[in-house]
């Protein structure tokens, strides 16, 4: 098949990137690098199946120009950070929302078979119930969650408007290798780079907030499962993480314990941000039951590779954290 990814230097982009092309796909990598990272995909760079094109989604002309014969779109560029969101909410939903418009108007208008989009854990705001289920109430506290659920109710419409077969997929905190030591959202790579720096982790408001954090692998698998459905899930929207939840405390602790630090360090409370959600967690009944989803990495099995990994791992940009 001939897939775009946009958003494919990024985090979990670059890892589908790479999976498809050793799968024997055609893959087109669209990116912008405000999130993205060109060493995520430089390995591919050589490989005549793989296709980079710098630009935005926000260019209509320009994904026009790489639509022909697609057979899939998975959409994964957006602006990410809640932080940021908050600060620059405009900048927000003209990439998420108009963005997302574009890669939908590109399906219609050049009928691409098969479109998945990347949404949010983030959309259901602080949760009203445990686990939380596709039919929660969508109440996202700041920008970027807002201009995830207008992106969603958006897929939702070209779905039952014009027939577009487009999937909403909902993970829940993913990590792992590859994934930025900064911003919002990325608390275990944050963390494990100031442990490894002997600094102590730097936790918002109590610490009592939780998460359900997905390993990478189980992130790629969920998108790879919605890829390849042999039956119709067109319209969908489906939650992915492993349904088990831990305190950011129990979290940070966990990483020092897994450095060999206890002892010497303990994690620094600092004011809690704005938008800051209570608790997540995911309810996957519904992957399991329409794609056969189980996850394969508990948090202690994930942070242990992640952390085997992060250990070797120095970018450029490596410096001591503050």
């Amino acid at each position: 098949m001939r897939i775009l990814i946009t958003g494919g230097c990024g985090f979990l982009g670059s890892h589908l990137c790479e999976k498809y092309v050793n799968e024997g796909h055609t893959v087109v990598a669209l990116d912008n690098f405000m999130n993205g990272n060109l060493n995520n995909v430089r390995g591919l760079l050589a490989n005549k199946k793989f296709k980079l094109t710098s630009g935005d989604v926000r260019n209509f002309d320009l994904l026009e120009k790489i639509a022909s014969n697609l057979d899939v779109i998975i959409h994964l560029a957006a602006q990410i950070h809640v932080d940021r969101s908050i600060v620059e909410p405009k900048l927000t939903y003209e990439i998420n929302v108009l963005g997302t418009l574009n890669v939908l108007e590109i399906a219609r208008k050049y009928d691409i078979n098969k479109i998945i989009h990347a949404s949010s854990s983030e959309v259901y705001g602080s949760a009203q119930y445990i686990p939380i289920n596709e039919k929660h109430p969508l109440d996202a506290p700041h920008p970027y969650g807002a201009s995830k659920i207008a992106a969603d109710r958006m897929c939702f419409a070209y779905n039952r408007t014009y027939g577009i077969n487009v999937n909403i997929v909902r993970c829940f905190n993913v990590y792992g290798p590859k994934q930025k030591e900064t911003g919002y959202g990325g608390a275990i790579s944050i963390f494990a780079k100031r442990v490894l720096a002997d600094l102590p982790p730097i936790l918002y408001g109590t610490g009592k907030q939780t998460r359900d954090y997905m390993y990478i692998n189980d992130a790629v698998m969920a998108f790879d499962l919605v890829f390849k459905a042999k039956t119709d899930i067109g319209g969908e929207v489906i939650n992915f993480g492993t349904g088990k939840e831990i305190s950011i405390n129990d979290l940070a602790n966990l990483i020092i314990r897994m450095y060999g630090k206890e002892g010497r360090l303990m994690p620094v409370h600092v004011a809690q941000r704005p938008g800051e959600i209570s608790r997540l967690c995911a309810d996957i009944t519904k992957a399991n039951k329409l794609l056969g989803f189980k996850p394969k990495y508990n948090i202690e099995m994930g942070l242990k590779e992640f952390i085997g990994w992060f250990k070797n791992y120095r970018s450029e940009e490596w410096e001591k954290p503050g």
